[in-house]
C-alpha cells in the first residue's frame, strides 16, 4: 500500500555555474593541468624506513598537506620549490612544516604526534580554525599511522632538539614571563590581565580544560599576527576535543582598536626577541570583515 503524499512538488532547478571569466572556460583547465597537475604514482624511497614512506604517502597524498601548507603562485598552484614552506587558508596562517617554522621551539616528532593526535602541544598550543576540524578527521586513523606522518614531517626539520633541550628552552622562556613588564602598553597590559590571564598566565592551574603557554605559543612568534587576531575575535567555540575546552569570542566586547593593542601587547611580552608587528589595526580590521590576505 503506497501511502498518500502530504506535500505539493516543486521544480527546482540547480544553479547554473556562474564563474567569472576566465575561470568559466572550460578548456583552460586542460592547460592548468599540463603545466601544474602531477600525475605520477607514489613511489616508496628505498633509502628511507617503511614508517617514513608510510607518512609520505599520507602527507603528500591522503592528507594533501601542501594545500594549506604550501605558498601558490599567481595561477594558484603550489609552488614545487617551496614545499611545505608556510601559506594561507580561508584567513589563517598555514605554517611552515619545516626548518622555516618560527616556533620558538623546534617541533619535534614527539610533538607533532601529540598535536595530530589530540589536538594540544604543550610546547606549541592547540589546534584552532581550520586545522581543528583536520585533527577531529585524524581521529579515525590509528596510532601508527599518526606516527608515521609526524616521522615524515619532523624529517623537514634540521633545527629539531632533543627532549631536555626542549623542556630546558620551555622553561627559560616561560620564566622569563614573570620577570618581564612592557610599560609602553599599558592598555595592552589592561586588556591582557582582564581577558586573558585568567586562563593564559604561566604556573596556574587549568581551570577550562587546556592551559596553552603563550610564551611557547607558534602563533606569538609568527611573522604575521593574523591567526592571533582570528583566535581572539572568534575564540575556539569547537575545540578538537571537549577536554582542551573552549575560547570566548571577544569580537563583540572589544573594538578594533582594543585589539590591536592587546595583539601588540602579547607579542612584545611573550617574543621579546622577535621585532613588533606593523599593520595591526589594519590585520584586525581585515579579520573582522572576513577578508582573506
Amino acid at each position: 500500500m503506497v501511502a498518500a503524499a502530504t506535500r505539493t512538488a516543486v521544480r527546482a532547478e540547480a544553479p547554473k555555474n556562474d564563474l567569472a571569466f576566465p575561470f568559466n572556460w572550460r578548456p583552460l583547465l586542460a592547460g592548468w593541468n599540463a603545466l601544474f597537475h602531477n600525475t605520477a604514482t607514489f613511489e616508496a624511497d628505498p633509502t628511507k624506513s617503511a614508517t617514513w614512506n608510510r607518512g609520505a604517502y599520507l602527507v603528500e597524498g591522503l592528507g594533501h598537506c601542501g594545500a594549506c601548507h604550501a605558498p601558490r603562485n599567481a595561477l594558484g598552484a603550489e609552488k614545487a620549490s617551496a614545499y611545505l614552506a608556510g601559506g594561507f587558508a580561508e584567513g589563517w596562517e598555514a605554517p611552515p612544516l619545516t626548518s622555516l617554522s618560527r616556533a620558538p621551539i623546534p617541533w619535534s616528532e614527539d610533538e607533532l604526534f601529540a598535536y595530530l593526535r589530540s589536538g594540544e602541544s604543550r610546547l606549541h598550543g592547540v589546534a584552532a580554525g581550520p586545522m581543528a576540524p583536520v585533527v577531529k578527521e585524524l581521529a579515525a586513523l590509528p596510532d601508527q599511522d599518526i606516527r608515521a606522518m609526524a616521522v615524515y614531517l619532523a624529517s623537514f626539520n634540521e633545527t629539531a632538539i632533543d627532549r631536555p633541550a626542549q623542556e630546558a628552552l620551555a622553561a627559560r622562556l616561560e620564566n622569563a614571563t614573570f620577570v618581564r613588564a612592557i610599560a609602553a602598553s599599558p592598555a595592552g597590559a589592561r586588556l591582557y590581565e582582564g581577558a586573558c590571564a585568567v586562563c593564559h598566565a604561566v604556573g596556574g592551574a587549568p581551570l577550562f580544560g587546556s592551559r596553552p603557554s603563550l610564551a611557547l605559543n607558534s602563533n606569538l612568534h609568527s611573522a604575521m599576527p593574523d591567526n592571533l587576531i582570528q583566535v581572539i575575535l572568534h575564540g575556539i567555540a569547537s575545540p578538537v576535543s571537549s577536554d582542551l575546552g573552549y575560547m570566548p569570542a571577544f569580537k563583540d566586547s572589544m573594538s578594533d582598536g582594543q585589539l590591536a593593542e592587546l595583539v601588540s601587547y602579547l607579542r612584545q611580552q611573550f617574543a621579546p626577541d622577535k621585532p613588533a608587528w606593523t599593520g595591526v589595526q589594519a590585520a584586525v580590521g581585515r579579520a573582522r570583515q572576513g577578508i582573506l590576505r
